[in-house]
């Protein structure tokens, strides 16, 4: 199996997310961690209509929640789980998905994470923007009141990301979008920084290279 999920891995990294999906699947659930990874990612960044794209990202979901039933210490299926409900969130409805308790299975998920493994930059990023998502939507009080978010565990978590992958266009894009939702007043000047950041990062793979186009197209952000 090892071949199958290496394979997978590479195409992962090569941008063709349906051979990931494909290949992780074949290999069985030890293939799903990156086969949710590349349905999560092709859905939010690629996939244009909205219906197939909730779709996809509910499978995502449910495939990854599976494989935490198998494998409860594995850190990168929690990461897998929190990050795919994170994007189904937002392309639900931020407001829809609190509604429905998504928001502590976010939270519990990517904290698990983060219990196993520390140094887990993925998970630090997916907080950050979950911590940010609900703050944007809610408000700050209401938020933290109701969910437990705060403004600094947006900073603590992307500078935490970025202390471990400084040069990643996935960790500095992800760090400019969410700072325009919670910093107030210094948030256009903190989000330009972090999108220069990013825009004169070398990307290493199709998804560093997607946030990175993603971010030279909203340079002119407010």
């Amino acid at each position: 199996l090892v071949p199958m999920v290496e394979e997978a891995w590479r195409s992962f990294h090569a941008g063709d997310f349906a051979d990931a999906v494909e290949r992780g699947l074949l290999a069985g659930p030890v293939g799903f961690v990156v086969a949710t990874r590349a349905a999560t990612v092709y859905a939010a960044h690629l996939e244009e209509d909205p219906v197939r794209r909730l779709s996809i990202l509910r499978e995502a979901v449910e495939s990854a929640a599976a494989l935490l039933r198998l494998a409860p210490n594995w850190a990168n299926a929690w990461y897998a789980h929190g990050a795919a409900l994170v994007r189904y969130s937002q392309h639900l409805s931020v407001v829809k998905a609190l509604s429905q308790g998504l928001g502590s299975k976010v939270r519990d998920s990517l904290h698990r994470a983060l219990q196993l493994e520390p140094g887990h930059a993925g998970a630090h990023v997916v907080l950050g923007v979950y911590n940010a998502e609900v703050i944007d939507k809610v408000g700050a009080m209401v938020g933290g009141l109701t969910y437990g978010v705060r403004k600094e565990a947006v900073v603590d978590h992307f500078e935490a990301a970025r202390a471990l992958h400084p040069q990643s266009p996935v960790v500095l894009a992800e760090y400019a979008q969410s700072s325009l939702m919670v910093l107030e007043g210094a948030r256009s000047g903190r989000a330009h920084a972090l999108c220069a950041e990013a825009t004169a990062c070398q990307p290493v793979d199709a998804l560093e290279r997607l946030h990175q186009e993603l971010t030279i197209k909203k340079k002119g952000l407010e």
